[in-house]
């Protein structure tokens, strides 16, 4: 893949930037699926949606509607809910994404299923129409082999609520051309995100990779008798959790100091939890039927009423740390090192 380049954001803009008549198209139309859809019309795209289930059919307009109702009280929709609703076309033919500038895959983390849709795009759109995947897990390279036209293969990383999170990361594959890469990037500055350009196609990319790592962390903390639950929960949230979203990683340590972090890292990184093992813990939830507030047990168990209060108030969070975050810049005049921040081909 040739370098990437990533333009300079001075500030997390609110606005998503208009980008008049985007033609998108959406293949499944699960959770996220339809959470994406709502962040394209929001950003005035027009959108096909495709699901071979007449259930999930039935329910994305009125779902979609729903969340674009949501984004209008929060600020985050310039135009009414039921304007931007007429813009999707929802269908079970992949014919109507001939005319589409980008077709994103959201369906189940299933190699085989996600090529098999790839074929069904690629039989049917423009040679220079950008094909992405929504994955988490699987390789970009390997859903790139066979394709008709490799390098406009990408991998599009949401996070859920699609429609309310700055998150995206672009992937590229091994075949994934430069100019891919960065009609990705415009494209999705375009949708309200910041998104990040991953050049080497690694599993599990940037968020998840360093994300898991903590996971495991926290497991070895509990299963140790460290601590609990609750206290490994408590102690995240409240230093990680009120950091973050202002810096990552790199300018959180330039702000508190670099040195100390080297001395810390000697000492600590060897005692650090290093198992390839899924921890016992979450084995013991996930084989008891737990799978979190949808059956109001997980880590933590729920009432009908608090499993209802906490997905609640996770949405509205997710719409106040937006509004948060918007008020501080992403860079505020200076740039990055060189000789750490410079991008490399493959």
């Amino acid at each position: 893949m040739a370098k990437g380049n990533q333009s300079t954001r001075k500030r997390r803009s609110g606005k998503r930037q208009r980008t008049k008549g985007v033609r998108a198209g959406v293949v499944g139309l699960g959770l996220m699926g339809k959470s994406i859809v709502a962040c394209l019309l929001s950003s005035g795209a027009t959108v096909t949606g495709l699901d071979v289930s007449p259930s999930a059919r039935r329910r994305t307009r009125p779902q979609v509607l729903a969340m674009l109702k949501e984004m209008r009280h929060e600020g985050l929709l310039k135009f009414g809910p039921a304007q931007a609703l007429r813009r999707l076309t929802i269908t079970t033919d992949f014919a109507r994404f001939s005319d589409c500038e980008v077709v994103i895959e959201s369906i189940t983390e299933n190699f085989r299923a996600k090529k098999e849709t790839f074929d069904k795009i690629e039989s049917v759109v423009s040679t220079d129409t950008l094909v992405a995947s929504n994955t988490s897990a699987i390789p970009i390279s390997n859903l790139q082999k066979g394709c008709r036209h490799p390098d406009r293969v990408i991998g599009m990383h949401w996070a859920e609520p699609c429609h309310v999170t700055r998150f995206m990361e672009i992937i590229c594959g091994e075949a994934t051309s430069k100019d891919s890469a960065e009609r990705a990037v415009k494209l999705a500055q375009t949708w309200g995100k910041e998104p990040a350009l991953v050049l080497k196609d690694v599993r599990g990319f940037i968020a998840n990779r360093i994300s898991y790592a903590m996971f495991r962390e926290a497991f070895h903390l509990v299963e140790s008798g460290v601590a609990t639950v609750e206290d490994v929960d408590r102690s995240l949230r409240n230093d990680v959790g009120f950091w973050i979203t202002f810096a990552g990683p790199f300018r959180y340590m330039d702000l508190m100091g670099v040195p100390a972090y080297k001395l810390v890292m000697k000492d600590l990184l060897p005692d650090l939890d290093c198992s390839k093992k899924v921890p016992e813990l979450i084995r013991r939830v996930v084989d008891s039927g737990g799978k979190g507030v949808s059956t109001r047990k997980g880590f933590y168990r729920y009432t009908p009423r608090q499993a209802k209060r906490w997905q609640e108030l996770f949405l509205k969070f997710n719409y106040d740390i937006r509004k948060l975050a918007m008020k501080y810049p992403v860079d505020a005049g200076d740039r990055p090192a060189p000789e750490r921040s410079k991008r490399r081909s493959r």
